[in-house]
């Protein structure tokens, strides 16, 4: 199981991963279903967080030349956050949209707590919801 914690933790960072997959492996082997949402949500979580960091450390270099983002891309992002606001953390479990939106949290400052728990929040309910599927419809297809 402590192999889920890298595999979800990798899968929220800019790292291709496969959480959901390797959650429902665990699933069908038998581990317990709580210990695996703990787990895959803890390293997912924690994923997100670094994404929150190095937005955090990315912005002090927002006028180099190799800056991924020009400050006219960077304003058009920064009016979004305002208009959504840390609620848009709620999506951080989406692929490819997810990762961007945990970064921008931590360019724009969003306080450690209330990032964590927006997160925390949308990592629970995705891993709950397939786990929740795998009970359904993986069932007769494990062992």
């Amino acid at each position: 199981m402590f192999s889920l914690f890298w595999v979800a933790l990798a899968s929220a960072t800019l790292l291709p991963g496969g959480s959901e997959v390797w959650l429902a492996r665990l699933w069908c082997l038998g581990e317990p279903a709580l210990g695996l949402w703990l787990v895959a949500t803890a390293g997912n979580t924690l994923g997100s967080m670094i994404n929150v960091a190095l937005g955090r450390y990315a912005r002090q270099f927002q006028h180099r030349r190799w800056f991924p983002a020009s400050p006219t891309g960077l304003a058009r992002a920064e009016r979004w956050y305002k208009r959504f606001g840390e609620v848009s953390l709620l999506l951080s479990w989406a692929p490819v949209l997810g990762d961007p939106l945990t970064v921008l949290a931590g360019i724009f400052r969003l306080p450690w707590w209330r990032a964590l728990l927006w997160i925390v929040v949308a990592k629970g309910a995705r891993y709950a919801l397939l786990l929740a599927l795998a009970h359904q419809w993986l069932a007769p297809l494990c062992g």
